[in-house]
């Protein structure tokens, strides 16, 4: 199954060692996301997490049906193009989330918004690039300028979600830049890695002093 290879795609690309399976915390039924997250956006993709305690929480990936209905008929595992990008990079935006928030739970460290916001803005610039690489297609000039000059942003945002979304997409669009030398060579080598694997486990102040300082 798609998400099963995306979650395999970037657990490979961090080194992530966990037995979750993100299909065992999948919902694709609107109503209960919405019970689940009563005062949330309607949109097609989001983590719901219920932190019960310091110890225990509960976790749900809601993708909206007709989002997995649509990449199952234009399945980007297969070729990733115009048509299926945008669903692509939704559905890869939640595994991106949910992996995140496992792999520091599993660490015993918290994790904010921004930071998650910020590691799911670079996932999806690495693995389109990662992906196309497979696919036999080089390196697109125009993915930093889509991904991040170009985004849009949901007119349902609060001024403090517009914030934090903004933010993340200017700090993983300067960290991105630095990669395009690399990525555009055609494969990731050992250094891109460890520099990949490094970031993704710096806490949020570090992230932002890493990016800062090119």
């Amino acid at each position: 199954m798609l998400l099963g290879q995306l979650q395999s795609l970037l657990s490979d690309l961090y080194a992530l060692e966990m037995s979750y399976d993100v299909n065992d915390f999948l919902i694709t039924d609107e109503r209960v996301a919405d019970a689940l997250d009563a005062e949330g956006r309607c949109i097609e993709e989001k983590l719901l997490i219920s932190e019960h305690d310091e110890e225990t929480a509960g976790v749900s990936l809601y993708l909206k049906a007709e989002l997995l209905e649509r990449l199952q008929r234009n399945d980007p595992s297969h070729r990733l193009d115009g048509e299926n990008l945008s669903d692509f990079w939704t559905a890869l935006e939640g595994i991106s989330h949910f992996l995140y928030y496992a792999f520091n739970a599993d660490m015993d460290k918290s994790v904010t918004l921004l930071e998650m916001e910020l590691q799911a803005e670079v996932d999806k610039f690495v693995a389109t690039s990662v992906l196309l690489r497979q696919q036999g297609s080089g390196f697109p000039p125009g993915l930093h300028r889509l991904l991040f000059s170009q985004s849009e942003f949901d007119e349902q945002l609060s001024p403090d979600e517009r914030v934090r979304y903004e933010d993340a997409n200017r700090y993983a669009g300067k960290y991105c830049r630095t990669l395009i030398s690399r990525l555009s060579l055609g494969r990731i080598g050992n250094d891109m890695r460890a520099e990949l694997r490094r970031f993704y486990r710096l806490s949020q102040p570090a992230k932002i002093q890493h990016i800062e300082a090119f």
